[in-house]
């Protein structure tokens, strides 16, 4: 804990993020201070996570509308990507997303930047399309309309929130498990059960890189919802 008892009180989470955020500002200058036309190693890693994003960007948005939210979606993924790695880290060993506050400032703004699209690509007509579909007979609408609200304006932040709480969180409660027994195999216990402690360490180190590929596969997917709830707002039912 630093500066407790102080408003600006942070906590060993808080200095976590503080590092990711730290550490993916270096890294991106660093890659990309001295472009080359052939790039070295690390602008290689830059250019190819970027493609993924511009990819993605303007294959649900289009060109026009995928440049413009090309800097959103491109922070989003390399934000939450960093902050999921944080969790494989030797004396971090806790994800910057394992507690809610992160998730849901990163679904807030996706959801802000859904709503914003919205209403700039449809002012006056976003909400009342989005409640009251068209085609739908009006007595009709006493059901649907609540339906479309939750599942338009409520569950799509909560679910972008969750969706990247519990994948994170799961994940270090399985690492946590499987070390500590590890550490329990090979230190307390003093009997033929000590040989467990080369499953449970197999197994973690194992389990290590599949947290990579889920560190990865979160920040893809937080961002491609976000694109498409994005694109979903610019649709021209809307």
């Amino acid at each position: 804990m630093a500066f407790g008892g102080t408003p600006f009180e942070i906590d060993r989470l808080v200095i976590i993020r503080f590092i990711a955020v730290a550490v993916l500002l270096v890294f991106a200058f660093v890659g990309t201070r001295a472009l080359k036309l052939i790039p070295n190693r690390g602008q290689a890693m830059i250019e190819y996570g970027f493609d993924v994003v511009r990819r993605n960007a303007f294959d649900n948005l289009g060109e026009a509308e995928g440049r413009r939210h090309l800097p959103l979606l491109a922070s989003i993924f390399f934000g939450v990507l960093f902050m999921n790695l944080t969790g494989l880290i030797p004396f971090l060993n806790l994800a910057g997303t394992s507690r809610i506050a992160m998730p849901m400032l990163l679904a807030i703004i996706a959801y802000v930047a859904f709503i914003v699209a919205g209403v700039r690509k449809h002012p006056g007509a976003f909400f009342r399309n989005a409640l009251f579909p068209k085609g739908v007979p009006w007595p009709l609408y006493i059901i649907v309309t609540p339906i479309e609200f939750v599942s338009t304006f409520v569950l799509r932040p909560v679910t972008l929130t969750l969706r990247l709480l519990m994948n994170m969180v799961v994940g270090h409660l399985l690492l946590v498990l499987f070390f500590s027994a590890t550490w329990f195999f090979f230190t307390e216990s003093h009997s033929i059960l000590g040989v467990f402690g080369v499953g449970t360490l197999a197994f973690g180190i194992a389990f290590s890189f599949f947290e990579i590929l889920v560190a990865l596969l979160q920040a893809y997917v937080f961002m491609l919802l976000t694109a498409v709830y994005i694109q979903l707002a610019l649709a021209d039912e809307h």
